[in-house]
């Protein structure tokens, strides 16, 4: 499968603009053009896909409604559903989720002489740190300082990011560059052995730290490899995600019930202190956008915190990344890594002409593709009548030569070249796609919640990129957050005296959601998207 003869008559207009695109500058917005084209543009500014919720401690919160339905959800069960004396695992520190938060988490649990089980919904490493593709971001070169890093994210984030949460995840970011190399991981380096570092989309500094365009797989392969290497220490429970969370008496997060997926079977696990680190939603398709996500990301963690009492903040803007595949049909919504953008490859519409800067913000960068092809019908249309602008690619090999594609790229390059697409010779069509949930629990410096035995790590929690992230602190903040928590519950772990194990608050929160008349809620979490169609 290649391009259709109505797209190749668009390529060659591409093609004619590229000697022109290359020697001359694009301009960059102003502020008030950009805030213009978020707020007429930008899928986080739609009033009407978003609600306030009704229930729990956040209740007026504005959330999309897909969130919204589940966070209002029902529990599986009931406080006499199971007999909590009959405990199935006893730890010191649950981790709920395999990914990079969860993995550093035990890791560094570990470290601090706890006992760790971690509780995964599919595979360990089955997240979306596996699929994260571009870099994470660490000012640890000359010219570069975590206080320059502060404000590219603090600006990146429209001013709204909590500050102390910033200021952690920029300090740390070099220590987590050699903790993970002391572990393994293979950053793209010089010939000298310095460490590569390119821009990304909102940065002011090369700082971008890269495993050619598969760096979250190489991380978390460091991470797994490292975790299984402590059987003893460290319990991973496969295909058993948390249903629910446990409290005793005395309002302690004290466990989580899990639920064996291939079996049916309910595990009870008693811990002194619970991570959550399962990580976004999209796999709940908020306004029906195709999604980066991997098949489990369905918002388990927020409903089960916020079920015990956890605030939750920015709930209300998710970040989509501008350049998910729009073809072929069988990777739309695959994540087109921003390293293409980086590199030099530009953004084009049906007429070859360059509309936006390739390395504007990501919210500014996808609003300004929605608008070519929404309102300016400037789109290229696809077979099934999906639209999308073009990632001019090439230009990475005009720029820096050939081969450059096939060396920094290689993922990019497999996954078009399954559908006889030459990125180093042909554009690739991309619009945006659900990509990240900005939001979540309120989170402290050290990965508490504000809940007693409950602590988060990764995508699940919100603040530290207040109202959009840039590119490389997803991956950053998992390992800094990751490691926090994990070590504050180690730390904690050693005090906590437990009480009788309940699940009263289940019952609380039906009872809650009854006064105030939500009937038929569903049963949440859900824990996987159903894509089964209705016979017609």
């Amino acid at each position: 499968m290649s391009y259709t003869p109505q797209m190749h008559q668009s390529l060659r207009k591409v093609e004619s603009t590229r000697q022109a695109r290359l020697h001359e500058a694009f301009p960059m917005m102003e502020p008030w053009d950009k805030r213009t084209i978020l707020e007429k543009y930008h899928p986080d500014y739609k009033a009407e896909s978003m609600r306030e919720i009704r229930v729990g401690v956040s209740r007026g919160q504005r959330m999309p409604l897909e969130l919204a339905d589940v966070i209002e959800g029902a529990s599986h069960l009931t406080s006499d559903t199971l007999d909590l004396a009959q405990v199935d695992y006893d730890t010191d520190v649950l981790v709920i989720g395999g990914g990079g938060a969860g993995s550093s988490a035990a890791l560094l649990a570990r470290e601090n002489g706890a006992e760790a089980i971690i509780a995964n919904k599919l595979r360990h490493g089955d997240a979306n740190t596996i699929m994260a593709q571009g870099g994470i971001q660490a000012a640890d070169k000359p010219g570069d300082s975590p206080a320059i890093h502060y404000l590219d994210v603090m600006g990146g984030g429209h001013f709204a990011n909590h500050p102390d949460l910033v200021e952690v995840l920029v300090k740390d970011a070099p220590l987590v560059i050699t903790w993970l190399e002391d572990l393994g991981c293979m950053f793209d380096k010089e010939p000298d052995g310095t460490l590569k570092t390119i821009h990304g989309g909102g940065t002011s500094r090369k700082r971008m730290h890269s495993a050619r365009d598969y760096t979250g797989a190489e991380i978390m392969r460091t991470l797994r490899d490292e975790v299984r290497s402590y059987p003893h220490e460290i319990t991973v429970l496969e295909f058993a995600p948390a249903i629910e969370l446990i409290m005793d008496n005395k309002g302690q997060v004290a466990g989580a019930v899990l639920l064996n997926i291939e079996t049916g079977e309910h595990l009870v696990v008693r811990a002194n202190c619970t991570v959550l680190a399962t990580g976004g939603g999209g796999r709940l398709h908020y306004q029906g956008f195709a999604t980066t996500n991997h098949y489990g990301a369905t918002g388990d963690g927020l409903v089960l915190a916020y079920r015990v009492g956890a605030d939750l903040a920015f709930t209300d803007t998710m970040q989509y990344h501008p350049t998910g595949a729009a073809y072929p049909e069988q990777i739309v919504g695959l994540l087109v890594t921003e390293k293409a953008r980086g590199l030099g490859a530009q953004v084009c519409n049906i007429d070859g002409d360059q509309f936006v800067y390739p390395r504007e913000t990501r919210d500014v960068e996808a609003s300004a593709i929605i608008r070519e092809c929404v309102e300016r019908g400037k789109g290229v249309a696809t077979p099934s009548g999906r639209v999308g602008v073009w990632l001019d690619s090439p230009m990475i090999d005009i720029i820096h030569g050939s081969g450059t594609i096939a060396k920094a790229l290689p993922a990019m390059v497999r996954q078009f070249g399954r559908f006889d697409i030459d990125i180093a010779k042909d554009p690739m069509l991309v619009y945006p796609t659900l990509h990240y949930q900005n939001g979540g629990i309120s989170l402290r410096p050290d990965g508490s919640t504000g809940v007693p035995g409950l602590f988060a790590a990764g995508e699940i929690s919100g603040g530290v990129h207040g109202r959009n992230r840039l590119m490389g602190n997803s991956l950053l903040e998992i390992t800094v957050f990751g490691r926090r928590a994990g070590e504050a519950a180690a730390l904690q772990s050693q005090e906590v005296q437990l009480g009788k194990l309940t699940l009263t608050h289940v019952d609380r929160w039906r009872q809650e959601l009854d006064e105030v008349g939500i009937e038929n809620p569903v049963n949440s979490p859900i824990l996987l998207p159903d894509y089964r169609r209705e016979l017609r």
